[in-house]
Order: C-alpha cells, then structure tokens, then sequence
C-alpha cells in the first residue's frame, strides 16, 4: 500500500486499478458510477432550484423565506444536505476507491452484496456533512432573523463578508486545516491509522473520513453566505477548489496561495465602505 501516495501525496486512481483483476476493476467502476450518480442528481436537484425558487414568468426566482415554519426548516436541512452531497461526494470518491480495494483485498467485499461496506462506508461520511447541513441551517436562520441575508442567500453586510473572506483565508494556513488536508490527500495514512473491520468499522472510517474532511473545508462551505448559498456559479467554484485542494500534486499549496488571496479580498472588503462610502 505504500506505493499508493505518500503523506502529501494525492490519491492516484490508475495506481489503485493497476494490478487489480477484471472483475475487481468492474466492481470499483461501479462504485464510482453509484457516487457520480448521487453527486449528479445533487446538481441536477439544485439546477431545478432546490425547492426554494419558484416560476415567476418563466424565470427561476428565489422563494420569499417567510417565517421558520417547521416545513420551511426541513426545506432548507434539505438544501444544505443536498448540496453538501454535491460539492464533497467527487473529491471522496478515490478515498472511497482505495477503501473498497482495501476491503476487496482483505475479504470484505464478497460476490454477494460486494458493495456493502462500501454503502456503510459513504453513509458515515453523508453524515457528517448532514450534520453540518444542520448547524448550516440554524446559521441562515438566524442571519435572516437578523436581516443580513438577501434573497440569494447571501450577506448584505460587507464587514461580515469581509470577516468570513479573512477567516476562510487565514484558516488555510492553520495546522488544524493542514493536518486534515493531508489525511484527505493520503489513503495511505488514513487507513494504516483508522482502519477497522466490518460494517460498523465501515461507518466508523466514513466518519473518521467524514470529521477529516469537514476539518478541511468547513470554512470555505462557509463563503456561500458571501457569494450566495443559491449562486450555482459560485457552488460549482467552491466545489472544484475543494476538489484541485484535494487531489491535484500541488494542492496543499495552491490551498495556502488561496488563502493569501482571500485574506486580501476580505481585506478589500472591509475597506470599500470607507473607499466608496455609497457601498457601505
């Protein structure tokens, strides 16, 4: 397993396939087919919307939030959880791979229910992103009870755009983000440190997994309150920046330039009140 990545290293698809048999290369494509699939329809779901924009004249327009109901609350979980699934589902997908290849070669994928562990595996990882959602959710709430949200879902508060911009920045560059990133980059490392047995041990990893990536990107999923949580444009950037972080050679440090550059958008931000009085 060494030969896979080394602790910065990224995960490496075709070294994962190479050497394995045909019918484990058929099983493996299936996975990844299963979780492209899940991570498409999340898109498609939030192209149409997401339940939260309505058809006024033949254009998609946000939905006025009215008041938390329970209906709107569960509305908006949903959203979040939808979205989350979206944007993170592709860059696990290759620490998904070399679980299932882990589990194929250790005897835990069989030819009857072979994908099992790997089910157990994504679902402790969907968890911990719905658990996000959930804490996601309250914060729209109450941005929105205190009126800094726009209909888009986005803040109208250029200090609080700019604090989230600096934050998400200087977050980059923290031990805590690099650590996680590193174990995200590394199968090698993760599962010579978390492996357990079993479909409790699967969900157990996926959590692990789960936690690990969260400490990663949370602070970036945070930026959707300053380009807007309904901005598909701005999802979709979100959403390959993680992924490039992830898996490109370079990516712990194109994650650190990154943060550079946010530190001094945020800046930027918090100074444009004062620059053009009209935009504060």
């Amino acid at each position: 397993m060494s030969a896979v990545a080394g602790p910065q290293g990224p995960i490496d698809l075709r070294t994962l396939l190479r050497g394995l048999g045909r019918a484990a290369r058929r099983e493996l494509a299936a996975i990844l087919a299963a979780l492209l699939l899940l991570a498409a329809a999340g898109w498609a779901w939030l192209l149409s919307g997401a339940g939260t924009m309505e058809d006024m004249g033949g254009m998609l327009m946000p939905m006025s939030s009215g008041p938390w109901t329970l209906n709107h609350a569960l509305l908006m979980l949903s959203m979040w959880a939808v979205m989350m699934a979206a944007m993170m589902l592709p860059s696990a997908a290759p620490m998904v791979l070399f679980f299932a290849m882990i589990s194929r070669r250790q005897g835990g994928l069989h030819a009857a229910g072979a994908a099992k562990p790997v089910v157990f595996f994504v679902g402790g990882y969907i968890a911990v992103w719905a658990g996000f959602s959930l804490a996601a959710t309250g914060l729209q709430a109450a941005l929105e009870r205190i009126a800094l949200l726009s209909p888009m879902m986005e803040t109208t508060s250029l200090a609080l755009a700019g604090s989230l911009l600096v934050a998400a920045g200087a977050y980059q560059w923290l031990p805590l983000k690099q650590g996680c990133l590193r174990r995200c980059r590394s199968p090698l490392e993760f599962v010579l440190s978390a492996w357990r047995d079993g479909r409790a041990g699967a969900f157990a990893m996926g959590l692990r997994h789960g936690i690990d990536c969260l400490g990663c990107c949370w602070m970036l999923m945070l930026l959707l309150f300053v380009g807007g949580v309904m901005n598909l444009a701005w999802i979709a950037g979100l959403a390959l920046f993680v992924l490039v972080e992830k898996l490109a050679p370079a990516g712990h440090w194109i994650g650190r330039a990154a943060g550079v550059l946010l530190v001094v958008w945020g800046a930027a931000t918090w100074l444009a009140p004062t620059l053009m009085p009209h935009a504060g």
